[in-house]
């Protein structure tokens, strides 16, 4: 014997809904994440940012302040050296730091659409965070010699930090155009990834 649906409704019964399961659905369900920048790492990145774009637009402006974020910034980069060898995994320099030679292989296949994603930094991006803290070093330090007496008023030291801080502008800049392509390459927000350290598994 059947029982009509409308039936069971009259008798105060309740028909389950109809669910459908998508392909979206299930993709979406299929993309799990893991934690990957740790919270040092991630203040440490958002902190530089600001302090960066704060020294550099008060140089010429408003000396204290310009100092002050100058220590910070020398402070900072201290700290993240220091993390580079007891952090957790993917803060570590061994776990990103690759030769020359590696590097230029992942530019290559980067710029061919081939690269290999990685979940912590590539190499290419590796190479960056060398070279972003080798600049900011030699930029905090060459300010700081211009506050000492021996290096007061010597006109090469404030064209060496000039030329530091510009430097680090232009490798700023490749940074965040390696960044953005990078998420369009393998289709995720990396910008996300530095604020919620959370990264697609695969």
């Amino acid at each position: 014997m059947t029982i009509r649906s409308d039936a069971v409704v009259k008798a105060g019964g309740a028909m389950p809904p109809a669910t459908a399961t998508t392909a979206d659905d299930r993709d979406a369900a299929a993309v799990q994440t893991v934690p990957v920048w740790d919270p040092f790492v991630r203040v440490f990145h958002w902190s530089l940012v600001g302090l960066f774009a704060l020294a550099f637009a008060t140089g010429d402006e408003i000396e204290w302040l310009h100092l002050t974020a100058g220590y910070a910034i020398a402070a900072l980069v201290a700290l993240r050296v220091a993390w580079g060898f007891v952090g957790p995994r993917h803060a570590r320099f061994g776990d990103f730091v690759r030769p020359p030679r590696e590097v230029w292989t992942h530019l290559r296949d980067a710029a061919l659409l081939r690269a290999p994603r990685h979940l912590g930094h590539n190499p290419a991006g590796g190479a960056m965070v060398v070279a972003l803290l080798a600049m900011l070093a030699g930029t905090a330090a060459t300010g700081f010699m211009m506050t000492t007496d021996a290096f007061w008023s010597a006109q090469w030291v404030e064209d060496l930090h000039e030329a530091f801080a510009y430097a680090t502008l232009g490798l700023i800049g490749l940074h965040v155009a390696g960044v953005a392509f990078a998420s369009l390459e393998h289709g995720e927000n990396l910008v996300r990834a530095m604020i919620t350290g959370q990264k697609r598994a695969r």
